[in-house]
């Protein structure tokens, strides 16, 4: 009886070792068939797991990133491989000759703009002219929906975790505060247009009236990008 026990269990370890095999095999066909898909799962897990999530958000925080190099530097790496060197110049969106060994990237924004049914699309050239400093830039009704609008360039290097962050204040009180993720963007001769997430503007008679604010575009190594104080106002809708 021994025996066969013994004959049995080496089976059922050797079952075992065999479906664990093609578990494993299928695994990797239905990744490399649709990488998504294992990220899919992961994602779930981590909202199943809260420690898990308290984990990476520390591991996160206290990631620091490479030295930053020239892109004209990491072009050169593979200068003698054409076909690796037209695949970064396409994936970059510049050419060689746009880059002039500048390390740090400058994101140069040229209009802020405001989308909505109620007013259509306002567009405000960057930077603002010294008459308008001061002035509403634009007026909303109250209650109605709107998006930012921005359009910009990407100069010299890839910017990395490009945030912008909207704070308003109405009589000197913060009234709101968002922050929006835009991405990371390569240089390239084209302009970048990003429009973000739609904002409802607030209702009732306390709140018409002149809005202070201040747009920060910041990257992941804190660069400031641009420094924006406005003002807009709130009126009655009709």
């Amino acid at each position: 009886m021994e025996g066969v026990k013994g004959a049995e269990a080496g089976t059922s370890s050797a079952s075992s070792s065999l479906l664990n095999k093609d578990f494993k095999n299928k695994q990797a066909e239905e990744f490399t068939e649709n990488p998504s898909k294992i990220g899919v799962n992961e994602h779930e897990n981590e909202h199943d797991d809260d420690g898990d999530d308290e984990q990476d958000q520390e591991g996160f925080s206290e990631f620091v990133p490479g030295p930053l190099l020239p892109l004209k530097e990491q072009l050169d790496k593979d200068k003698d491989d054409e076909s690796l060197r037209r695949w970064k110049e396409k994936l970059l969106g510049c050419v060689e000759s746009d880059l002039n060994g500048e390390k740090d990237p400058e994101v140069k924004f040229l209009s802020m703009g405001i989308i909505s049914k109620d007013v259509g699309e306002i567009t405000i050239p960057l930077p603002v002219k010294e008459n308008q400093s001061g002035r509403p830039l634009f007026t909303l009704r109250e209650g109605i929906q709107y998006r930012f609008k921005l359009t910009f360039n990407v100069l010299h290097n890839i910017v990395s975790g490009l945030t912008c962050t909207n704070t308003v204040w109405k009589g000197g009180i913060q009234v709101d505060r968002i922050k929006n993720m835009l991405g990371t963007f390569a240089p390239q001769k084209d302009v970048y247009i990003e429009t973000l997430d739609e904002e409802t503007t607030p209702s009732g008679i306390l709140a018409r009236g002149i809005y202070t604010a201040k747009l920060r575009f910041e990257d992941d190594d804190k660069r400031c990008h641009l420094e924006l104080d406005y003002s807009f106002e709130i009126k009655k809708k009709s």
